[in-house]
Order: C-alpha cells, then sequence, then structure tokens
C-alpha cells in the first residue's frame, strides 16, 4: 500500500468516526453525518479513479441537498440537483467516453475550453448572485460564486480534465469559513478535509498522466531491437 493510499484511507476512518461522535453528541444530525461520510469516500475514489465514486457521489448529494436548503443555503442545495444529473453524464463519460468507446483517461484542459469555464464562473456569479438576494438566501453572492465554481469544477471532472483538482481546491478553501459562519461545523470539517484530498488528488493525477503520457511517447519502442 503506497503511502498516499494509508493517507486518504486514514482520512476516511478519522471522517467516519468524526461524523458518529459529533451526530451523538447532537452537534450534528444524522444525515449531515452521513454526507460527510460519502462525501469523503467518494473524493478518496475520485483520486483513485475509481468510477464507483460516481454511485457514491449521488447518495452523497442528495442528502447534501437537505441538509443545505434546512440551512437556507438555496444555491448549494439547488446545485446538490445539478450534481445528480452531471454526477450520472460523468459516470457514463468515465466509462465510454474514450476513444471508440473506451474508459476516459486523465487529459489537460486547452487554453480555449479554460476561457470558456472561465466566462461561465463569471456569469453564472452574477447572474445567481442576483437571483439569491431577490430569494432571501444566506451569504448570496459567496454561495452563488462557489456553486458557479463548483459546477465548473464538476463539468471539467467529468472530463477527466487534470484542472479540475484547481478549481475544487479555490471551492473548498471558500466553502470552509462559509459552513463556519452558518454553524455546519462538521460540513466545514468535511470541506477541510476534501481541501487535503484535493491537493493529494492534484498530485496523483499529476504523476499519473505524466505515466500516461511517457507511456504513450515511449512505450511503442519498449521490446525493439537495435538493427
Amino acid at each position: 500500500m503506497s503511502k498516499e493510499t494509508f493517507t486518504m484511507i486514514g482520512m476516511c476512518v478519522a471522517a467516519g468516526a468524526l461524523a458518529v461522535t459529533m451526530a451523538l453528541a447532537d452537534r450534528a444530525t444524522w444525515l449531515e453525518a452521513v454526507s460527510f461520510v460519502t462525501g469523503a469516500i467518494c473524493v478518496w475514489l475520485t483520486v483513485k479513479e475509481s468510477v464507483w465514486n460516481f454511485p457514491i457521489g449521488l447518495l452523497n448529494v442528495a442528502t447534501f441537498s437537505v441538509v443545505f436548503f434546512q440551512s437556507r443555503l438555496f444555491a448549494d442545495a439547488g446545485l446538490q440537483v445539478v450534481y445528480f444529473v452531471l454526477g450520472v453524464i460523468g459516470w457514463r463519460l468515465w466509462l465510454y467516453g474514450g476513444k471508440d468507446r473506451t474508459t476516459l483517461q486523465i487529459s489537460r484542459c486547452s487554453s480555449v475550453e479554460l476561457g470558456l469555464v472561465a466566462v461561465f464562473i463569471v456569469g453564472a456569479t452574477f447572474g445567481l448572485w442576483g437571483l439569491l438576494r431577490h430569494a432571501g438566501g444566506s451569504a448570496s453572492f459567496w454561495d452563488a460564486l462557489t456553486t458557479s465554481l463548483s459546477l465548473a469544477a464538476q463539468w471539467l471532472l467529468n472530463r477527466k480534465r487534470l484542472e479540475s483538482w484547481a478549481v475544487w481546491i479555490l471551492v473548498d478553501a471558500i466553502y470552509v469559513p462559509l459552513y463556519l459562519f452558518k454553524d455546519l461545523y462538521l460540513t466545514a470539517i468535511l470541506y477541510a478535509l476534501f481541501l487535503a484530498m484535493a491537493a493529494i488528488g492534484w498530485r496523483a493525477w499529476q504523476r499519473a498522466l505524466r505515466e500516461s503520457t511517457a507511456q504513450a511517447e515511449f512505450g511503442p519502442l519498449v521490446g525493439v531491437g537495435l538493427p
């Protein structure tokens, strides 16, 4: 077992123990505890490039949608519904989105794709901000920003783009203080854990991409004798 895998498993076990402890102490609801544990497992499976992250992720977003709605974070609650749809799409893409309907491989974004993602984030943030202010949402700007960033990150993840981890890191860094402000302490801890996992995921996918690129470039030469 690699050090990276050991670390990720340790984080998931710690997340489970913390979730149960806080639920028993009435510092979090059991629904939030379930969201906590499934979220940690989902990120670990994503780092490992396991397609099983998607069914676990669907359960995670279903529970989180209720948690966020009860806290009047309406954009985050609605975001879980969109996540559910994107999760189904991503599940299929990871299985059949590669060349000749093979499994999808890690790749990098083109400059055009990054530009389109940036335009989407800006436009969606200001559009949602206006809607949330009228709806009486709490922390409406930050709610809109994290919603837009999260949608962009999930789409990039569905395409297995390396840059998805950079966006997740930014999202998680904003979410932690936001959830502390809303007294969602367990969820804030979860997103701090997500932040650490995203950093690990960034490094793991970078390494996997380098290895696959090297294999594609030099693999055909392996075993070829000199004349």
